[in-house]
């Protein structure tokens, strides 16, 4: 098979990071190149990343201490895209990403949605707290170090809001935590307390401290707080927090079998420790416990038991993940409608060829019921995605005989005209597509492979690059509540 098509080309991506405290973007430039010979399929690969515009540090604007202010977002981000010059129209692909208590503003999802329509036609997700975790230790350097020396490192990301871990060995992730730990859980105005989080008077409760709402700070009792957030995190590196510990952990405990060897800080508290914003300035007024914490991390006896491993990125680390870690490649061999892209936030309903090959074809008909109660309860034309994994080999009869079963099953769909929405984990993509439309040559189709995914991801698939890939991201869609 002699591969004619273009062997190389560029995109550029774009992330933007929404936080408790800051909003940061950066523009990159991603170069792609076939990796095959010219006589074999072929392999699309991002060969290099390389960024070309990182914005300033804002701060992020609130309308309230329960809003986003949307359109100063709206504007910065703009203003940004000038200074890089480009236009909207030039993203192919990377990630909005609301962070740390940013999620949980009442806007925020309305937000996410009109800032993505805004800021191109590229490819939109936002962290929960795990994925948060995730995606800044990409950024931070810690995933490349786990791949590059094959130890256990956990990435400690803090910001106003939270502390998200996540733990990685030999480049693949072990497990996360997330703790209400952050600079903004107390902040002050004129030396008095002028806010306390619900998680710290949790804390102060169960302590039978006195810490209230315009009393003038005490920094002995405020860095008693912070000890006891640095002592946190180190109990829950070796899994072992406590009871009280509770009181400052979000969502589940952490999830790793795996002892940890090194550990690495990124976020706004990194930047405390580290400050390697150049002493801009940006990071010098603080009025909350941000330095304090910084202080009792560096304090710690416990934290020092690990190795500290620098990481390449402290406050950017989320934003550099977004921008460029979280683009996938679709393989190349695929059949997708053009005219049908970019698709944003379509649910995946995985479909596990456990069985005979047989056996899964007579059930596929009831697992679309299953998928369209569960993404299009109302009927109201919800789009989704169907993943077919552990996929045995298939001749061509079984794959005219794959197709047929799609297409009765998908007769079920509310809305026909949608697109049928296909991802393969072998490389059957093309030839499945192009038989479906031979089939029914009035059903779009969007076939890809190359792609793993599970139950409760959404994808968003970008347009068709001159490569004959697309730029896939693969993401949680989760608001903190």
């Amino acid at each position: 098979m002699n591969y004619k098509g273009p062997q190389k080309e560029e995109m550029i991506s774009a992330g933007i990071d929404i936080g408790t405290s800051t909003t940061k973007l950066v523009i990159s430039r991603f170069t792609l190149m076939n990796m095959a010979g010219g006589a074999h399929v072929p392999r699309i690969e991002i060969i290099d990343k390389q960024v070309i515009h990182r914005s300033p540090i804002y701060r992020t604007p609130l309308r309230t201490p329960t809003t986003i202010d949307i359109e100063k977002i709206e504007d910065l981000v703009k203003v940004e895209y000038q200074k890089a010059g480009i236009e909207p129209k030039d993203i192919q692909t990377g990630a909005v990403i609301i962070t740390g208590e940013t999620a949980t503003k009442s806007n925020a999802e309305v937000m996410l949605h009109q800032l993505s329509d805004h800021a191109g036609e590229f490819l939109v997700a936002t962290a929960g707290p795990d994925l948060e975790g995730i995606i800044a230790a990409k950024g931070s350097g810690a995933y490349e170090y786990s791949k590059e020396t094959g130890k256990v490192i956990a990435n400690i990301d803090i910001g106003g809001g939270t502390a998200n871990v996540a733990v990685y060995k030999s480049g693949r992730l072990c497990g996360t935590c997330t703790l209400h730990i952050g600079g903004r859980l107390i902040e002050f105005k004129e030396n008095k307390i002028q806010s306390i989080s619900p998680p710290v008077k949790d804390l102060l409760q169960r302590w039978g401290a006195r810490m209230e709402v315009g009393q003038s700070s005490n920094p002995i009792e405020i860095k008693k707080i912070t000890d006891f957030m640095a002592e946190v995190i180190a109990r829950m590196l070796n899994r072992a927090l406590t009871l009280e510990d509770h009181a400052l952990l979000l969502g589940h405990e952490p999830n790793w079998g795996e002892d940890i060897e090194a550990i690495m800080f990124s976020g706004g508290i990194s930047e405390c420790i580290y400050q390697h914003e150049n002493g801009s300035g940006q990071t010098a007024q603080y009025d909350d416990i941000g330095l304090m914490l910084a202080a009792s991390l560096k304090e710690s006896t416990s934290l020092s038991e690990w190795t500290w491993v620098m990481p390449q990125e402290t406050v950017r680390a989320t934003v550099l993940g977004a921008g460029m870690q979280t683009t996938e490649i679709s393989g190349a061999t695929i059949e997708a409608d053009n005219g049908k892209l970019p698709l944003k936030n379509l649910p995946v309903y995985q479909v596990r060829f456990e069985a005979d090959f047989k056996i899964e074809m007579n059930q596929f008909s009831k697992r679309i019921e299953e998928a369209i109660e569960l993404y299009d309860s109302q009927r109201d034309g919800q789009n989704f995605a169907v993943y077919f994994s552990e996929l045995p080999y298939l001749r061509f009869r079984e794959i005219d005989e794959f197709a047929d079963t799609i297409l009765t099953a998908m007769k079920q769909k509310p809305n026909p005209a949608q697109p049928l929405v296909l991802v393969l984990d072998r490389d059957y993509a093309k030839v499945l597509g192009q038989t479906l439309k031979r089939k029914d040559s009035s059903q779009s189709v969007i076939c890809i492979d190359q792609i793993n995914v599970e139950n409760g991801d959404y994808l968003d698939i970008g347009q068709v690059l001159n490569t004959n890939v697309v730029p896939v991201i693969i993401k949680t869609l989760t608001f903190q509540k």
